[in-house]
């Protein structure tokens, strides 16, 4: 056991000392919150101020559409109205649309009032008219003129087609109803992945080239005559974890005292607000002790067969594939965090360090699925430990041979 916290010492103090280190946990918020910054700011642009030509035979109608576009003041809309249009204007407009003067035109074809089409053409392939801004508008100005001509008052029309708006509220286990905010739910959920699987993957990668630079410097020979290679192993697992935790601890300490500052306000506007419960808090932790072990371990194994770091990159598919997994799974969680699927992901101990963290930030997930998860990654990570330790024992006095299968399970009876 001394043995185990002394190289776990020299582990950690290693990774502590070094630049990359001290550059990730202040990269890693900034990036982070730069991004989301980005997409906050994209996502309030995105689609404003656009410049919009109207071209239609019908006047009332084109200008009807223009209020409607009009009535969307985040929008910005700027229209122009051309009806009744001539040929020449058609043709000017599309020449404005090729030199950018305008963002698109809009033509609306009257010429069957029971039938009414329209084109949108613009430079983009996906433009306003992706957003349904356009075509909603259209609808309600052609619904407006109808129920208009049947004999009701443009008032009257309007009181019809006012639309109706749904608040969406959560029920939790405990029966209480709350408001929903998706927005902050799918944010919280994003974040913890991002957390998760940063470090998880960078420091199980890093345990990983450690091994081979020791091995291919005959290192290992000498550690060997004062520790077991169990020793040595276990020894680094612990050591490189606690750097793991410790960044992760860092970045929630200062979360906090940022969130506590008079800064956090000034900086952070707007209806959406990230909380977390206490299950989110415990099982984070697990989940990542958990998820590094399992994948340091495997990463172990491996990196003792190799002999160099290209021939490590072989299997770098072991590391992306889960994380790609759980990233793909996002999207189906946020629509269902109750599918099958979302169920499944959460359950299969490759891609659960990942998704269930993230799905409980999503939904309410019941306990047995949590306890069933964590059980199962235990006892995954338990079996890899043994096969790795196994292999990790004879591979690193392996030299100058490739492991073959056959071969790596002979290493497994020798150990």
């Amino acid at each position: 056991m001394r043995n185990i916290l002394l190289i776990a010492k020299r582990e950690f103090l290693e990774q502590i000392r070094g630049r990359a280190f001290k550059i990730s946990t202040l990269l890693v918020p900034v990036l982070i919150a730069a991004m989301l910054g980005f997409s906050h700011f994209m996502e309030q642009k995105a689609g404003k101020g656009k410049h919009v030509a109207i071209v239609a035979q019908d006047a009332a109608l084109a200008n009807e559409v223009r209020q409607q576009l009009l009535a969307e003041k985040w929008a910005e809309y700027k229209v122009d109205v051309s009806a009744p249009a001539t040929e020449q204007q058609r043709s000017e407009w599309q020449r404005q649309v090729q030199t950018k003067a305008v963002d698109g035109l809009l033509d609306i074809d009257t010429s069957n009032p029971d039938k009414i089409s329209a084109t949108f053409t613009s430079l983009s392939a996906v433009d306003v008219s992706a957003n349904g801004s356009l075509q909603n508008a259209l609808n309600r100005a052609a619904i407006d003129q109808r129920i208009v001509r049947k004999g009701m008052t443009s008032a009257e029309a309007d009181s019809l087609l006012a639309q109706v708006t749904i608040d969406s509220l959560q029920l939790d286990k405990n029966g209480r109803i709350g408001k929903s905010n998706g927005g902050s739910v799918v944010i919280k959920a994003t974040l913890m992945l991002v957390m998760l699987s940063l470090p998880i993957m960078l420091y199980g990668l890093d345990m990983a080239r450690v091994i081979i630079e020791e091995k291919t410097s005959r290192i290992f020979e000498v550690m060997l005559a004062i520790a077991k290679p169990s020793d040595l192993l276990a020894g680094k697992l612990l050591g490189v974890g606690g750097v793991g935790l410790t960044q992760i601890a860092i970045w929630v300490i200062g979360a906090t005292i940022f969130m506590g500052s008079a800064l956090a306000p000034q900086l952070l506007t707007g209806s959406i607000a990230v909380h977390f419960s206490w299950a989110e808090g415990i099982f984070f932790p697990v989940y990542f002790i958990l998820g590094f072990a399992l994948f340091s371990a495997i990463f172990s194994g491996l990196a003792a067969t190799c002999e160099t770091s290209q021939d490590l990159q072989k299997f770098m598919w072991v590391a992306i594939i889960p994380l790609y997994t759980a990233m793909g799974m996002l999207p189906v969680m946020i629509n269902d965090p109750n599918s099958s699927w979302s169920i499944a992901a959460s359950l299969f101990p490759l891609t659960s360090p990942y998704v269930m963290i993230s799905r409980m930030g999503l939904a309410e997930v019941p306990m047995w699925q949590v306890a069933v998860s964590v059980v199962l990654l235990a006892l995954t990570t338990w079996g890899v430990l043994w096969f790795s330790s196994r292999i990790y024992r004879v591979g690193i006095l392996m030299y100058g041979k490739r492991a073959t299968l056959p071969e790596l399970l002979r290493w497994i009876r020798y150990s």
